[in-house]
């Protein structure tokens, strides 16, 4: 009933009281203000001479309303008052009792109204005690608003986590917002001085006086976190206190310099990585693309796309986008001519057709190629080791080979931490794609540069899309292994260390890229949970289903007898591999991407000979180790001795 009525008159009071009305209560505040100056003047009596009060009243009504007129103090929205409005209400008094005093002395002078004066005490009098009121007024009227919205309407109980500008300027539009009504329970500060103090009438809480049993205790709804230097150890425990988590974007992203509450959003996982935020800014990369023509490939998928976004905004001849997936390469169309972007290609390919690839070349003559398109799903290569041969491998090697045809400047190849140590068929193939380009690079004059790099966050096929739709199902999480562990990073953090990547390279490198700590995904779930105001494991569990074929429990970024050179950016870092003998490997590459369709044990065998450090993991494939294993011991053979005599196990 209460939320009712109050609704009603918060209609009302947006609706009918105009200007005019604020204009009227004003005059009667100074009518009645003239009426105490005297009251006051004369020791809190009567004793004055009310025929000439009555007499000098109308003067006062016309002299204050053109000084209201004239300053314009009466069209302020009184509910938002502010400092401005309390100056032009003391410019309004001002004006006022200057006009008075010039007419009465005025007067005096030339008697134009016989017997007509004002003491100019009064007129003092009057002065102050109506800026007084008038400003009174306006703020008692903005508390009982303030008041019955916030104590009565409070639909959301929030503390505001930072009390610098951002966390005044936050507080400041969630009490003004009319829509979402918000009660400002607290603000929380890391600064231990400023405990106990208040802003606006809103104590400052100490940080470690937030605790599950203060949450609970005071109904919190909602933190925001309006700190952008809150560091991760802190964001994290405002996750563990089972409690919605939202943050203020960056100033340079409020519209207008303003801050509108619909940009406060939810904390992302990706803000729970454990590191800060990887960052280029390299002058050279505008000079590295201006001018050329680049081609990507599995420019639909999320690095391609996101490689095509950021290469978009540099001063390229053209970009040539190619993908087989049609729906998604329309989207990623769509989407940069909504963003202004006209100058590309966007091209329905499959990098498995080398006369295809040829016609593009051809065409198109591009200068650079990033080449992102690859199966990835570890589970359903693990079961097709023939269509992972033919894309990740041969798809590789005949853009490759057109690309060194064409004396592209540079290729780029994105591979991934799985290629290191693997495990899997995925894994294998994208090291034998490693494999071929640094072999290709002894013969060619195109600069063949690889970069290697963790998990993507929010990628397709990624854990956080799958962690979100089985979250918004009721759940459970499913997980494969409680301690396996991923290393992360952001699409846009790892598309810019590609383009950084690519261009620094002088031909032959593999890049890896430092992503931090390894994140243990039993934790990234349970921080999702949170993070969608659910609690772990009363709102939605967690089940372990088991490592998957293919699957690591740990992944790496260097592989057996491999070590790191330094580079001017302090987050990518060289592999230095072992030394290969290229013209065995390439030919054996070359061989394997003609097998038959049908022989998966007999591609998986030949990729073991190739990589002698692949070793499968819970798949099925583990018994060829086995035997190679047993070959070995009983040949005396070293771990990574080959030997032509083991090729028929």
């Amino acid at each position: 009933m209460i939320n009712n009525y109050f609704n009603y008159f918060t209609h009302l009071s947006q609706k009918y009281a105009s200007k005019w009305l604020v204009f009227g209560i004003d005059l009667a505040i100074v009518l009645l203000t003239f009426f105490s100056a005297y009251f006051i003047r004369f020791n809190f009596t009567l004793d004055f001479d009310l025929n000439q009060f009555f007499i000098q009243l109308p003067f006062v009504l016309v002299v204050s309303a053109i000084s209201f007129s004239i300053v314009g103090s009466f069209k302020s929205v009184i509910r938002h008052t502010g400092f401005t409005d309390v100056v032009n209400l003391f410019k309004s008094i001002v004006l006022m009792s200057l006009a008075s005093v010039i007419f009465v002395l005025f007067n005096r002078l030339t008697n134009l109204i016989s017997g007509f004066t004002i003491p100019l005490s009064i007129i003092v009098i009057h002065a102050l005690l109506s800026f007084v009121a008038l400003s009174s007024s306006r703020l008692l009227f903005k508390m009982i608003y303030k008041h019955l919205k916030c104590k009565l309407m409070a639909s959301k109980r929030v503390l505001i986590y930072g009390t610098g500008d951002s966390g005044i300027v936050t507080y400041n539009a969630l009490i003004s917002n009319v829509k979402s009504k918000f009660h400002i329970v607290g603000f929380i500060d890391d600064n231990l001085k400023k405990n106990g103090k208040s802003i606006n009438g809103i104590s400052i809480i100490s940080k470690n006086k937030i605790t599950k049993e203060y949450v609970s205790s005071n109904n919190i709804d909602e933190i925001i976190v309006a700190s952008q230097n809150i560091n991760n150890d802190n964001l994290l425990n405002l996750v563990e206190l089972d409690t919605k988590i939202t943050k203020v974007p960056p100033i340079e992203q409020w519209i207008n310099g303003e801050l509108n509450v619909k940009q406060i959003k939810q904390v992302q996982i990706e803000d729970l990585l454990g590191r800060p935020p990887i960052e280029i800014d390299n002058p050279n990369l505008l000079n590295e693309f201006r001018g050329e023509t680049v081609i990507v490939t599995g420019a639909a998928g999320s690095i391609g796309s996101e490689l095509v976004k950021q290469l978009a905004n540099h001063d390229v001849k053209e970009l040539i986008l190619v993908d087989q997936a049609e729906s998604a390469l329309y989207d990623l169309q769509q989407d940069l001519k909504q963003n202004g972007k006209y100058n590309f290609t966007a091209i329905v390919a499959d990098i498995r057709d080398g006369l295809r690839i040829d016609t593009i070349f051809q065409n198109h003559k591009p200068t650079m190629v990033f080449h992102a398109a690859a199966y990835k799903h570890v589970p359903l290569m693990e079961k097709s080791p023939y269509e992972a041969i033919k894309i990740n491998v041969n798809g590789t090697k005949l853009l490759a080979d057109t690309a060194s045809r064409y004396n592209v400047k540079k290729f780029v190849f994105v591979s991934t931490d799985k290629a290191v140590n693997p495990t899997s068929v995925m894994g294998a193939t994208k090291r034998m794609a490693e494999m071929y380009i640094s072999c290709l690079q002894k013969e060619s004059k195109t600069k063949f540069i690889t970069t290697r790099f963790g998990n993507v966050l929010g990628s397709n096929g990624s854990v956080i899309p799958l962690f979100k739709k089985q979250i918004e199902k009721g759940g459970p999480l499913t997980l494969t292994h409680k301690d396996i562990t991923r290393y992360f990073m952001t699409i846009p953090e790892a598309s810019q260390l590609v383009l950084e990547a690519g261009t620094m390279g002088k031909g032959g490198e593999i890049f890896i890229f430092d992503m931090g700590e390894s994140v243990k995904i039993y934790d990234l779930a349970k921080n999702m949970i949170k993070l969608s105001g659910l609690r772990f494991p009363d709102d939605i569990d967690i089940k372990i289903t088991g490592l998957r074929p293919g699957e690591k429990l740990y992944e790496e970024l260097l592989a057996n007898g491999e070590n790191t050179l330094s580079t001017y950016h302090k987050k990518i870092l060289i592999s230095k591999t072992r030394e290969l003998d290229y013209s065995k490997i390439k030919a054996a590459i070359e061989e394997l991407c003609i097998t038959n369709r049908f022989q998966n044990n007999n591609i998986v065998m030949k990729m073991k000979r190739l990589i002698p450090e692949y070793k499968s993991n819970n798949s099925d494939y583990e018994r060829f180790d086995k035997r190679v294993q047993i070959y070995k011991k009983a040949k005396g053979l070293n771990q990574d001795k080959s030997d032509k005599s083991y090729r028929n196990i």
